[in-house]
């Protein structure tokens, strides 16, 4: 409960909706509960006594009241869907903004499947909760104490009888709580499964189809929804016996009125217009308890929506931005001094350890090592994606801590391998780096990425339609294209991630030569190909999350036995013929 009450505090945003929407279901049910009183008058003074003008009187009163109740139902229902609406807008809002404040330790708590499932399917179950639970929530208490009150004013005798039903309908309703409840939990998850299945399927299309793959891949996206199936199957056959239950018990009391009060009439104890009005209160009491069970069962099932939306609040973000912090790289100096790193705290072994290593401002610096060396979780520390857990590391002799995030990374530019293109034309997808950018800037670092030998055979040029995620184009063009969108930034440090591997050799020579002509930028290369790097200032050879050693290229070909038994296996003798530093 104090999840769901946790995720409803974002009404606070929205109180002069909320309070206009009680106001209004209030008004209608106090005119709608006043209408049986007025019936009673017409058949005991009106029809028995054969007054024409109680019943005409009584008889506009309830046209009033109706017209009433009927005027203030509906400005409910258009002010109760501004409330839902603007409260959905906000929640989804507020959690896509907290996730956007996840570093990158904090999204590997969450599968990104749950993620979108909780932003989409949870927001919209407490959306769903908060449009049929606010006018139940409302009446149901309304017209249980006034049906009860004015029952027991009018046939105190016969009144009594609706409370037998009381404890049965607590009673079905304990037992259909205490089966769901525990359900929906499984269904949001099971829901989290089947958008993994999909996404996974959908983002490796291509393999799975090279592979020939359809088969299994449908076999396991019909398991995963054939347990949101059953689960939701469950849950629902169970939900469903709610209101058969209460429509047997409502009967079940209303008969027993029925009888009870028929021999009372008979007997002249009560009259027949009093008997009328009581059946009519006693259904709208009993019809009060439907709506609180419907009501349990809407809050039943935003329990576990709840309880996910609240975990993205509550994630605390592990890197903490500084506000008042630097605002400006000047230079691009990088030290690393002492430096150690884990993903988990509680992880026996460190990923990177004793890391010392000093990059002056202006330097070309090439990483190498084999897969698992932890080459892209160095250079990740740079920009504050992860942080070190032990040692520190330094821009400009200032801990990266000191930095303001926002400007850290504005003035850093990094390239990964598996770069991502947005829907839009290439203009839109340049403009990431700098949304000010003139064209003239545009096509200056496309043709430092060498974008502009293929820029013009696209039609439209700057402004081809890219498609979704850049399909439009092949994998060393797409590589090429957020090359330039990286360099549009202005960085003082830019980052090649492995991020020339879809392009030629002729072509990464040309882009890597382009970068190091560039002035007062400090530009690190973490490449698997040794002409990448051959033409860096220095080059720093990664084992197992150490430092095996730092050099030049003809030092290390002289005394690094890794680094020769990659020249010798990539070049096989080779002179430095397709050298990049040339």
């Amino acid at each position: 409960m104090k999840d769901l009450i946790y995720i409803l505090k974002y009404l606070k945003y929205y109180k002069k909706d909320l309070i206009i929407t009680l106001i209004l279901v209030i008004i209608e049910t106090v005119f709608e509960l006043i209408i049986p009183f007025l019936m009673r008058d017409i058949i005991n003074k009106g029809v028995e006594n054969q007054d024409m003008n109680q019943i005409l009187l009584n008889g506009c009163l309830i046209i009033g009241c109706a017209i009433i109740s009927l005027v203030t139902g509906h400005l409910y229902s258009r002010a109760n869907a501004k409330l839902v609406t603007s409260f959905s807008y906000k929640l989804r809002e507020e959690t896509f903004k907290k996730i956007q404040t996840y570093s990158f330790a904090n999204i590997d708590h969450f599968e990104p499947a749950s993620l979108i499932t909780r932003v989409t399917n949870d927001v919209q179950i407490m959306q769903n909760t908060l449009a049929g639970g606010i006018r139940p929530s409302c009446r149901a208490p309304i017209m249980l104490i006034m049906g009860v009150g004015l029952s027991f004013i009018m046939a105190p005798n016969i009144a009594w009888i609706f409370l037998c039903g009381v404890p049965v309908l607590a009673i079905i309703l304990f037992i259909i709580v205490k089966k769901t409840a525990p359900k929906y939990s499984i269904l949001q998850k099971s829901l989290d499964d089947v958008n993994l299945v999909v996404r996974e399927n959908v983002n490796a299309i291509r393999t799975v189809k090279s592979y020939v793959r359809e088969d299994f891949e449908k076999e396991k996206f019909n398991k995963a929804n054939t347990k949101v199936m059953d689960v939701t199957k469950f849950t629902f056959r169970v939900a469903q016996l709610n209101q058969p239950s209460f429509q047997l018990v409502m009967y079940s009391v209303t008969t027993a009125i029925l009888y009870c009060g028929s021999l009372a009439v008979h007997n002249e104890t009560l009259q027949a217009g009093t008997l009328a009005a009581l059946l009519s209160y006693i259904l709208q009491v009993l019809n009060s308890l439907m709506m609180f069970s419907n009501i349990f069962l809407l809050i039943n099932r935003s329990f576990a929506s709840s309880s996910r939306l609240k975990e993205i609040f509550v994630e605390s973000p592990t890197i903490s931005e500084n506000l008042n912090g630097i605002k400006e790289i000047k230079k691009g100096k990088i030290d690393f001094n002492n430096v150690y790193f884990k993903y988990k705290e509680n992880s026996l072994e460190y990923v990177l350890s004793n890391i010392n290593l000093h990059i002056k401002d202006g330097m070309s610096v090439g990483i190498l090592g084999g897969t698992g060396s932890a080459k892209s979780t160095l250079v990740s520390l740079i920009l504050r994606l992860y942080d070190v857990s032990k040692g520190e590391v330094l821009i400009d002799d200032k801990n990266v801590k000191e930095y303001n995030l926002k400007s850290l990374r504005d003035n850093i530019s990094i390239v990964l391998q598996n770069n991502v293109l947005f829907t839009g034309t290439v203009r839109d997808n340049l403009k990431w780096g700098n949304p000010n950018a003139s064209d003239l800037e545009l096509l200056n670092a496309c043709k430092l990425a060498c974008v502009d030998e293929f820029l013009n055979r696209l039609p439209g040029g700057l402004d081809y339609d890219l498609g979704q995620g850049g399909v439009n184009v092949s994998g060393g063009q797409k590589q090429r294209l957020c090359i330039a969108r990286a360099l549009l930034k202005n960085p003082k440090i830019i980052i090649f991630d492995d991020s020339t591997s879809a392009c030629d050799m002729e072509t990464e020579r040309k882009i890597l030569s382009n970068i190091r002509e560039l002035k007062n930028l400090t530009n690190i290369i973490i490449a698997q190909r040794i002409t990448s790097v051959m033409g860096a200032d220095m080059i720093i050879i990664l084992d197992n999350g150490t430092i095996s050693d730092i050099g030049t290229h003809e030092e290390l070909l002289k005394r690094n036995e890794i680094y020769q038994e990659l020249y010798n296996t990539q070049l096989g003798g080779v002179v430095d013929a397709t050298d990049s530093s040339k």
